[in-house]
Order: C-alpha cells, then structure tokens, then sequence
C-alpha cells in the first residue's frame, strides 16, 4: 500500500478580516468561515486520492474564539485519516490580532470527503509531527461515532416528508 506524510497534504490559506466579512456582532459571518474551511479542506482530499472526491460532510465544528476586523485568519487543513472511499480531514484557524501580534485558536473542524470512482486504493497517511499523530490517533473512533450517526440519519430521513408544505 502507498503511503502518503500528513504534511504533504497540507492546505494552507490566509485571509485578512474586512467589513463585509461581519455579521451583526461585527464578527466573521459563520458561513463564510464554512465557505473558507470547505474550500481548503478539499485540497488536502484531493492531494491524498488524486481524482475528484466530494464533501460528504462537516462533521463537527468548533467555533472557539470569534475572528474581528482587523484580524488575519489562517486556515490550515489535512488529512487525518484514511478509509476505504472516504477521506477525514482536520481544520483549524488561527487567528491573529494584526494590531498586536496576539495569536489565538478561532476554530477547528473535522471533514470527510469521498472519492466518486469505486475501486481506487487510498494511501494511507503518516503522522510526521506531535500534532498530526495526536490529531491521526482519534480517526478510527471518529470513523465509528460517523457511521453510527450516518445510520441514525439513514432512519431520520425516511421520516422526513417530500410532499409540498402548502398540501396536506
């Protein structure tokens, strides 16, 4: 099996905080933090299989402290496990106070992607710092809370009416 370095599929991208990036609480607007981690954590998939994959979900996202004007935020995304058609990747975005200097944790995030074609091998990936091994080594426990939440949702969304809402 081919293996792959953590570090060789590393995304990263800066991005300086303007007016139209807030919200009402002069914060960056959530879905553009979304829109930023889908965009660079598709590099990090797409490094790893080598032809198309998709977003298949965000699966868990933690927004810790809120990104401001004059803030620069630095996201930095890679793939922290490896299944069978499916590719984990592990975001976080660093912000920092331009003013200052000041660093700080804004978000971090887990994502998988899959790859469209049937029958392509995967490389697995190798941790090749303390980060990336203590990020790498939930990935089988991350893959099992995923599949038992993809069941639960497989069940939720044969409830879940298609009729148009205006007809009973």
């Amino acid at each position: 099996m081919k293996t792959i370095n953590v570090s060789q599929t590393l995304s990263v991208s800066n991005h300086r905080v303007f007016s139209s990036d807030l919200n009402e609480h002069d914060t960056v607007f959530g879905g553009k933090i979304l829109a930023t981690i889908d965009d660079n954590s598709s590099i990090p998939a797409s490094r790893v299989a080598r032809i198309e994959t998709v977003t298949a979900s965000v699966d868990q996202v933690n927004f810790i402290l809120p990104f401001r004007l004059q803030d620069s935020m630095c996201t930095e995304s890679y793939v922290s496990g490896v299944g069978t058609r499916s590719i984990e990747v592990f975001t976080k975005i660093i912000g920092e106070h331009l003013k200052t200097g000041e660093r700080f944790l804004g978000l971090t995030c887990f994502s998988s992607f899959v790859v469209v074609e049937q029958g392509i091998e995967l490389p697995e990936v190798v941790p090749d710092t303390d980060e990336y091994s203590f990020v790498c080594e939930g990935y089988e426990q991350r893959q099992i809370e995923r599949m038992n939440k993809l069941k639960q949702q497989y069940d939720f969304n044969k409830k879940i009416s298609l009729k148009f809402p205006w007809t009973k």
